[in-house]
């Protein structure tokens, strides 16, 4: 009888902890990241870290014990992506210094704080393309721990190039030869990086550039490679590079029509899943606002997480952003990038929200939000596509959309909320007002 008693009791905390583990969502207008339309009135039901049940109300059975979370007169979405990042610089204007001064700081402070930032932006999920790498396996690891607050992390660790710029060898890795570029990306894989960061390739023997790409592949990692110039491009299709980053050309008009021909041929090859870029223009695009409305850089949001010197060493950086180096040529950058952006969707080629969070007057809890902005009101990018190049492509693309990406039972519960209509306001998502990650409210 006395086992009787004791299981019964068991059977009570059981039930009792699973039912104070289930939240509903009800009441908003849910995006799910598969539909062309927005489902009204929707449901949804979290059981743990996963998603249960998606519907309306009326059609979905909201459990008991639930706990019932109103997202009336709100948009319920995936959580954002951004898929070029850099957590260990956090706007600062002088990378030499930044670099020289701050390497010890990066895995406890700076780059723990950026990835707080980023998740308080509705960035679930993130890609960061380019710091030391034993700092970024770490830091994701203590993120998937559950130790520090952050999206969920894919970690390049450094750059593969010809050769590093100097001072910047902590995380950019040269090459010599195609045994060695097969040796630096067998040791990035062996320690656990989820990406291969290439540039420069135009500088490689071609030798050293399939070699880079064969051996990433080999070990089931995707490459991501810059695509500053035609060469870049052409040399990284001709590889099998799986996702260009940035605009590039610097000035050009357009991409010339080589580039074009190349990026619709390997687009037609539906065999070998889409061809992904990542265009990252908002850093650009906005740069004469930002310099010329400097209230906005006084937002404290990048403050979180940073100790006061690096806030004011920071803050000292950007005091003149119109003198900035960095940003000398952009003015006449920005006319061509709409017309680039548009020859990319033209020639096939899937886009995907990047920032490269972290450059000069970057911030990681604004920079997201901006991209999304950007391609909606000036690039003329439908709202639903814009949303799904921050959500479901790069699940797909990094190999993950069974996992997360959309609002579908049996996926993470990876979820925003924000108040009002993102399909009319894009730029609402600059307030996300509910951040859930694997279920658990951290906004």
């Amino acid at each position: 009888m006395k086992k009787i008693i004791l299981w019964s009791w068991a059977m009570l905390w059981s039930f009792t902890t699973q039912a104070e583990d289930i939240k509903a969502l009800v009441g908003g207008m849910l995006i799910d990241g598969f539909k062309d339309q927005p489902v009204q009135n929707s449901v949804v039901i979290i059981t743990g870290d996963k998603i249960t049940a998606v519907g309306q109300v009326g059609d979905i059975e909201i459990p008991a014990g639930a706990e019932v979370i109103s997202t009336e007169g709100m948009t319920v979405m995936p959580g954002l992506w951004d898929m070029h990042v850099h957590l260990m610089i956090n706007g600062h204007a002088d990378y030499s210094h930044w670099h020289s001064t701050y390497p010890d700081r990066f895995e406890q402070e700076i780059m723990p704080a950026s990835a707080h930032q980023l998740l308080l932006a509705g960035v679930t999920s993130a890609r960061d393309l380019g710091a030391p790498l034993e700092a970024s396996i770490r830091v994701r690891d203590a993120i998937n721990r559950g130790d520090i607050p952050g999206p969920t992390m894919y970690m390049s660790g450094p750059f593969i190039q010809k050769k590093p710029y100097p001072g910047t060898e902590l995380y950019r890795w040269g090459i010599d030869g195609p045994r060695d570029a097969r040796a630096k990306v067998k040791q990035l894989a062996t320690a656990g990086v989820d990406v291969i960061k290439l540039i420069d390739q135009d500088q490689m023997s071609e030798a050293e550039l399939m070699a880079v790409v064969d051996e990433a592949h080999q070990h089931g990692l995707p490459v991501v490679a810059h695509a500053h110039r035609p060469k870049e491009i052409l040399l990284g299709l001709k590889a099998g590079v799986d996702n260009f980053e940035h605009t590039g050309l610097s000035t050009a008009p357009e991409y010339p029509p080589e580039v074009i021909a190349g990026l619709r041929e390997r687009a037609a090859q539906m065999n070998l899943g889409p061809l992904f870029w990542t265009p990252t223009v908002e850093g650009l695009f906005n740069y004469d606002y930002v310099k010329n409305n400097t209230e906005k850089l006084d937002n404290d949001s990048w403050h979180l997480g940073l100790s006061e010197d690096i806030i004011a060493d920071i803050k000292q950086s950007i005091t003149h952003p119109e003198r900035l180096p960095y940003f000398q040529i952009t003015s006449k950058r920005k006319p061509t990038l709409k017309r680039k952006i548009h020859q990319l969707l033209d020639a096939g080629v899937v886009l995907m929200v990047g920032t490269d969070s972290g450059i000069p007057l970057k911030f990681h809890s604004q920079s997201t939000w901006n991209e999304l902005d950007i391609w909606v009101r000036e690039m003329g990018i439908a709202p639903m596509d814009a949303i799904r190049g921050a959500t479901y492509w790069p699940s797909v693309m990094m190999k993950v959309d069974d996992e997360v990406g959309t609002i579908t039972a049996g996926k993470y519960a990876d979820i925003i909320a924000v108040k009002g209509d993102v399909l009319r306001y894009i730029n609402l998502l600059q307030r996300v007002d509910m951040v859930f990650k694997h279920g658990q409210r951290v906004k």
